[in-house]
């Protein structure tokens, strides 16, 4: 069976720390869970910074590989979390794509009861059942009752 790509949405690679810490860990864990991983700044940053225009071209790689992707996963740390990351979630959401919500910060940030973060996070996640596509650690990524394990032994389409 052909491994599912997701694309990792998230704000570590622009710290060389972040890039070594948690980023790696959870390239290594998603992998690991038999996901191809899209990681955005190892996919798409080795753009020439000193010539015209690279910030769009960066922009653009980065949108192709959230439409061609066949799920996301976001990772939703901060209050609020990183614009980056809400725009690549929002085209996801968009164009319906299984999405997948990280957060190991323990902060709220809305004014729901129910969610952890603004509501508008979660309508890519089904109303029953949303907290299944929800990680708080990297070692429930691995948990065969979470959404992403199930989805990632579906067939592919």
């Amino acid at each position: 069976m052909k491994r599912k790509r997701l694309y990792l949405a998230n704000p570590y690679g622009f710290s060389a720390q972040q890039r070594d810490g948690p980023l790696a860990e959870l390239v290594e864990a998603l992998t690991a869970a038999g996901a191809e991983i899209w990681e955005p700044f190892a996919r798409n940053n080795q753009i020439d910074r000193t010539k015209a225009g690279w910030a769009y071209r960066i922009g653009q790689a980065d949108l192709r590989d959230v439409r061609d992707a066949d799920g996301l996963f976001a990772v939703v740390n901060g209050c609020p979390p990183d614009e980056g990351v809400m725009v690549e979630l929002g085209l996801a959401i968009a164009w319906e794509k299984p999405v997948f919500l990280f957060r190991d910060d323990f902060r709220r940030c809305t004014d729901s009861e129910d969610y952890p973060l603004n509501l508008m996070l979660f309508t890519g996640l089904p109303e029953a059942g949303w907290k299944a596509y929800w990680y708080r650690s990297v070692a429930e990524i691995a948990d065969p009752d979470k959404a992403l394990a199930c989805w990632l032994c579906s067939r592919h389409e």
